[in-house]
C-alpha cells in the first residue's frame, strides 16, 4: 500500500485527539504496555517519533510537519500561516517590493506569450524587447501553443540575478525568430498603480499593497502632483489588502501633525507599542479622502483609522475587511517559515477593527458573502454595528470597533449597465482578450499617439462597440439589443481602458476608467463641492 498524502493531516490530527482523550498514555507496540509520554512540549515530537518508527508503511518525517503544522495553525486564527520553502521566497516578493528575472509584463494571446510592456532600464528592455514581441521558446522549450499555464511561464521567465535565459522571439514584419540572451536581474514591484491629477486642484493616487518601497513611491508620486498644483488628495485603497505595515504608517505621517497617535499594538507577550507621527508629513494641510472596500484589510484600515480617528480626512466607500491582527514572520533553518500572530493593533481611539474568527476559518472568510446577501454592499442601513463597541473621536465623529472600518460616507455597489450580456462577455474574458487583439492588429497606429489625449481621441473614432460586437458573436455570444444598449457604455469605457493600457501602462488604463467608477466620481464631486 503506498503513502498517501492526504492523509497526513488526519493522521496526525487523530494521534492528536487520541493522546488528549487518553492523557497522552498509548501501549508500547511490542509490550502492549501503557507509558507515559514525557511533558506536553515534547509531545508532538513523541508522536512523530513513533508514528516514523512503527507506522505500517514508510512516511517522511519531514512532509509529515509540513502537513501538520498548517493544521495547527489553522486552529488559531485566519491569518497565522505556514509557508514551506519552496513557496517562501515567492510569498515575500510582494512585501519585498522586487523580484529576480526578466522585466516584463505579459498575456496570453491565443495560447501564445505577448509582451505587453517592457519595464524601463530592465535586462529586456536593454537586450532589445519590444511591446507585441511574442515568445514562442524559452531555453530551447517550445511554449507557444502548449497550453502552458500563466504561472509556469512565469517560473521559467524568473530565476536567481545574473543568470542567463535564452529567447526566441516572433516580431511582426520579420520572417524569422530573433534570438535573445537575457540577463536575470532585479525587477522591482510598484504598489502605488498610478498618480495624476483628476481636476486643477485634486490628485488621486492608487496603492495596490504596501510593500517595503511602498512609501517612497507614495512619495515620488505626491511631489509630483504637488508640482502640478494639486491641493486636495483621493487616495485610493479600494482591494488593498495589506502588507508592510510600516508603510502605512509612514503614509499616515505625510497627513498627520507631529505627536499624533497612528496606530498602536498589543499582545499577550507584546507590550504595547505606540506608532506617532513625526514633524516631516507633506501634506499635514490639505483636504484628504481616503476610499475605502470590502477588501480593504490590515495596513489600509491602519492608514484610513488613523485618518478617520484623528479627523483628518474622509472616508468613503464600503465597510472594509475587518483585520486587525499582526503577524511576525519566522524563518526555519530549512528555508520555510511562519507567519504568526502576535498582537492587535488598535485605531487611535482604541478600537480593534478585527471582526470575529471564533467560528472558524471558513466561516470567517464567508464573511464578505453574508454580507451581500444582507444587503450591506446596497445599503447602509444594513449594516450591522455593535453599540457596545462604538467610540468618539477628538471631532465628536462616531466609530465603531469589532469589524472594519465602516466610511463616513458610504457609496453602494454600483450596478448601473450590468446586464446578462453584459456578464456573458465579461465572464468570458472576451472584453480583455479583444482588447490584446485589437492592441496587436493596430499598434503601429496607436503608437502614433503617444499621450493619453491623443490616444484617447483616436480610440474614440474607431467604432469599438460594433467590432466588439461582431467579435463577440464570432466567439458564441451574440448581442442582444435591448441589454446592448443598457451595457453600451460600460463596454465602451471598459475596452478604451484595457486597450489604453496595453499601450501606456497604468497611466493610460486609470484615467479612462474613471467614467465608469462612480466611487471615485462621487469622491471627486465631494471634494471640489469643499
Amino acid at each position: 500500500m503506498k503513502y498517501n498524502r492526504a492523509y497526513l493531516p488526519l493522521i496526525i490530527g487523530a494521534a492528536i485527539a487520541i493522546g488528549i482523550l487518553i492523557g497522552f498514555y498509548m501501549p508500547h507496540p511490542q509490550t502492549g504496555l501503557y507509558t507515559n509520554f514525557p511533558p506536553s512540549n515534547d509531545k508532538m515530537s513523541r508522536v512523530l517519533d513513533i508514528i516514523e518508527s512503527d507506522y505500517v508503511d514508510t512516511v517522511n518525517r519531514n512532509a509529515l510537519i509540513d502537513e501538520a503544522i498548517p493544521v495547527i495553525l489553522r486552529k488559531l486564527d485566519p491569518h497565522s500561516v505556514y509557508i514551506p520553502a519552496t513557496d517562501l521566497a515567492e510569498a515575500n516578493e510582494p512585501l519585498q517590493g522586487n523580484f529576480d528575472g526578466i522585466g516584463v509584463s505579459f498575456n496570453m494571446l491565443t495560447d501564445t506569450v505577448l509582451i505587453i510592456s517592457a519595464i524601463s532600464g530592465g535586462p529586456s528592455e536593454k537586450a532589445g524587447i519590444i511591446p507585441g514581441d511574442k515568445i514562442i521558446f524559452v531555453n530551447d522549450s517550445l511554449i507557444a501553443g502548449k497550453g502552458i499555464p500563466d504561472e509556469d511561464i512565469v517560473k521559467m521567465l524568473k530565476g536567481p540575478r545574473g543568470t542567463k535565459v535564452d529567447l526566441k522571439i516572433e516580431r511582426k514584419g520579420t520572417d524569422t525568430l530573433l534570438p535573445f540572451t537575457i540577463t536575470r536581474d532585479k525587477i522591482p514591484i510598484y504598489s502605488v498603480d498610478v498618480s495624476y491629477m483628476m481636476s486643477d486642484e485634486v490628485g488621486y493616487i492608487k496603492i495596490s499593497n504596501f510593500a517595503l518601497t511602498t512609501h517612497d513611491e507614495f512619495k515620488n508620486g505626491l511631489r509630483e502632483l504637488k508640482t502640478q498644483g494639486m491641493k486636495k488628495l483621493i487616495l485610493d485603497l479600494r482591494g488593498n489588502s495589506g502588507g508592510v505595515m510600516d508603510a502605512a504608517t509612514m503614509i499616515a505621517d505625510e497627513f498627520l501633525p507631529d505627536g499624533k497617535l497612528i496606530v498602536f499594538t498589543m499582545g499577550k507577550s507584546t507590550p504595547r507599542q505606540d506608532f506617532k507621527a513625526t514633524s516631516q508629513g507633506d501634506f499635514e494641510k490639505g483636504e484628504l479622502v481616503v476610499l475605502i472596500d470590502e477588501w480593504s484589510a490590515s495596513a489600509s484600515e491602519i492608514l484610513a483609522g488613523a485618518v478617520q480617528d484623528n479627523d483628518r480626512g474622509t472616508i468613503i466607500g464600503r465597510r472594509s475587511f475587518g483585520k486587525g491582527l499582526v503577524q511576525e514572520p519566522v524563518v526555519f533553518r530549512d528555508g520555510s517559515g511562519m507567519r504568526l500572530t502576535i498582537a492587535r493593533y488598535y485605531t487611535p481611539t482604541g478600537r480593534s477593527i478585527q471582526k470575529p474568527y471564533d467560528q472558524g476559518v471558513d466561516k470567517y472568510y464567508e464573511d464578505l458573502g453574508d454580507r451581500l446577501m444582507h444587503g450591506e454592499f446596497e445599503e447602509a442601513d444594513s449594516i450591522r454595528m455593535d453599540d457596545s463597541l462604538r467610540f468618539t473621536t477628538p471631532g465628536g465623529k462616531t466609530v465603531y470597533g469589532g469589524g472594519g472600518i465602516m466610511p463616513d460616507i458610504f457609496i453602494p455597489i454600483d450596478t448601473t449597465g450590468i446586464s446578462d450580456y453584459f456578464l456573458a462577455i465579461r465572464n468570458s474574458g472576451l472584453l480583455y482578450r479583444y482588447a490584446l487583439k485589437y492592441t496587436e492588429d493596430n499598434r503601429d497606429a496607436m503608437k502614433k499617439h503617444s499621450d493619453l489625449p491623443a490616444l484617447d481621441k483616436w480610440l474614440s473614432s474607431q467604432d469599438l462597440i460594433s467590432k466588439f460586437t461582431r467579435y463577440a458573436d464570432q466567439n458564441g455570444i451574440p448581442a442582444n439589443r435591448q441589454q446592448l444598449a443598457v451595457s453600451e457604455n460600460i463596454i465602451y469605457v471598459q475596452l478604451k481602458a484595457y486597450i489604453a493600457r496595453n499601450m501606456l501602462d497604468n497611466r493610460g488604463f486609470y484615467p479612462i476608467w474613471q467614467e465608469i467608477d462612480k466611487t471615485l466620481l462621487d469622491a471627486l464631486t465631494y471634494l471640489e463641492n469643499i
